[in-house]
């Protein structure tokens, strides 16, 4: 038989890190990915006053007040005056939000589940989806659902002067796929650094951007 010897806190802490980073330590919340695109002319960003709006279509249910909340706070943070609804604004940001889910591969066949952001390519004022791609694996504790927030700020003229999107795949027990911290998450990752790099993708741990309450 052999001696049992003590366990070192070391090791105790690498077991638990490495159980950690295969997801055992609570529901799947995978990386908020964000892509932006930046006017040439960045002279008009982060200043003056600015509207806040839903896309056409778009109900104003909770949810969405929780993103327009945090778009707006994150607007004041980085220069903007936010206006209230309805009044005249040298700028408009129009927010776009989706939730789809995440379907599991069939069993047998757990290959990577790919969710796209508007499923197609496109530039800065194309006002078409970004292309943007995140590999999500199967499982018990993988994802179940995709939440995206998409904004445009437009001048007063209506041309598009910068636009982005920020997603996070998560299970619907994870704390991040509920409404309000949701929206602060994404907001926080689509306007760090604001403008940003043209045509950048950044990748953002969550608990980096807003912490689990």
């Amino acid at each position: 038989m052999f001696a049992q010897r003590p366990i070192k806190p070391a090791l105790i802490a690498a077991a638990c890190a490495a159980l950690a980073l295969a997801g055992c330590a609570g529901p799947y919340t995978g990386p908020v990915e964000v892509t932006r695109f930046v006017s040439p002319d960045r002279a008009e960003l982060g200043r003056g006053t600015i509207a806040v709006r839903l896309a056409d279509g778009a109900p104003d249910d909770l949810t969405r007040s929780a993103f327009i909340a945090a778009v707006s706070e994150e607007l004041t943070r980085i220069g903007y005056t936010v206006v209230p609804q309805g009044s005249r604004a040298e700028q408009t940001a129009t927010i776009r939000t989706t939730r789809t889910a995440v379907a599991g591969a069939p069993q047998g066949q757990r290959g990577p589940v790919n969710v796209g952001v508007g499923g197609q390519t496109g530039g800065f004022g194309s006002g078409v989806g970004m292309g943007v791609g995140l590999n999500l694996g199967g499982g018990q504790r993988g994802p179940n659902v995709n939440t995206e927030l998409a904004v445009r700020i437009d001048n007063a003229g209506g041309r598009a002067i910068w636009e982005g999107r920020s997603q996070i795949a998560t299970a619907v027990k994870s704390p991040y796929s509920q409404g309000n911290l949701a929206a602060r998450t994404l907001a926080s990752g689509l306007f760090r650094d604001f403008p940003g790099g043209n045509g950048e993708t950044i990748t953002i741990r969550a608990s980096e951007l807003q912490p689990a309450k």
